[in-house]
């Protein structure tokens, strides 16, 4: 039992860390016209097949939700701990080199690995879309992935955890890898409503791994164009836009959990 839970712990890792530097974009594109764009990510690899054939893809627009009280209030407990910020090309990431605390989900406890970005959001809400969107990606000890999702508008207040990394992210085209020192998460999701979205999907980029389970704010959080714009020029030409384009619901169950109804 415990060399197959190290090994699924092997294989989560590998995946959560896939393009871990800039090079690593020429891998994929976002680019609809180019012959590596989204479309034709499940046939680039046979590792990436669920990229062509899942029938339950991420990222989708939460239409249709049924409000579940049974979800219960979300259950993160985050901590302050060293942190790396990378320019992977197609995005921007900061992971967590230690125990940065949980998110748990019955009785499943993942821990939080890394955070990153996509401009524009990749989820939509009612088929509207939003400016940019937080992903905090997480793994549980048996090799499940949790995401939480952030969504945010351009506003008149920019992020304030955005606003500890702009030094680092300007940096990061010519110094892809810098160690931050203790970063807390909390700050990434100061303001978090208690309201949220929970569906099965799966990964957004290559190799699509299904069976993430996703939970995605309803809130909507206010971020500056300046940090947008920040973001889309530190990454690759091709990764300026990198949202995967929505994908086919499949009468997936989305539910929403809002504790006063």
């Amino acid at each position: 039992m415990k060399v197959v839970v190290f090994l699924s712990m092997l294989l989560v890792t590998q995946v959560l860390l896939t393009h871990s530097n800039a090079s690593t974009e020429e891998e994929f594109s976002y680019l609809e016209s180019s012959p590596k764009g989204p479309q034709h990510w499940g046939d680039l690899s046979k590792d990436w097949a669920a990229c062509g054939n899942g029938l339950m893809q991420s990222p989708i627009d939460l239409a249709g939700e049924k409000v579940d009280k049974g979800l219960g209030k979300l259950n993160i407990n985050y901590k302050a701990a060293n942190a790396t910020l990378m320019n992977r090309g197609h995005d921007i990431m900061l992971q967590w080199e230690s125990d940065a605390g949980y998110l748990q989900i019955d009785a499943t406890r993942y821990l939080l690995k890394q955070i990153h970005w996509h401009t524009p959001s990749e989820h939509q809400i009612d088929g509207t879309s939003y400016d940019l969107e937080a992903h905090m990606v997480h793994s549980s000890t048996d090799g499940k992935i949790a995401v939480v999702a952030i969504l945010y508008k351009i506003g008149s207040s920019s992020d304030s955890f955005l606003d500890k990394l702009e030094e680092y992210i300007d940096e990061s085209e010519t110094n892809p890898t810098q160690n931050l020192g203790s970063v807390d998460p909390n700050y990434a999701i100061t303001g978090g409503s208690l309201e949220y979205y929970r569906y099965m999907g799966s990964l957004t980029t290559p190799p699509c791994t299904e069976g993430v389970t996703w939970t995605i704010f309803n809130k909507i959080g206010t971020v500056s164009s300046e940090q947008v714009e920040e973001l889309k020029d530190a990454v690759e030409e091709d990764a300026k836009k990198n949202a995967r384009p929505l994908q086919k619901t499949n009468n997936r169950l989305i539910k929403l959990y809002n504790p006063d109804n």
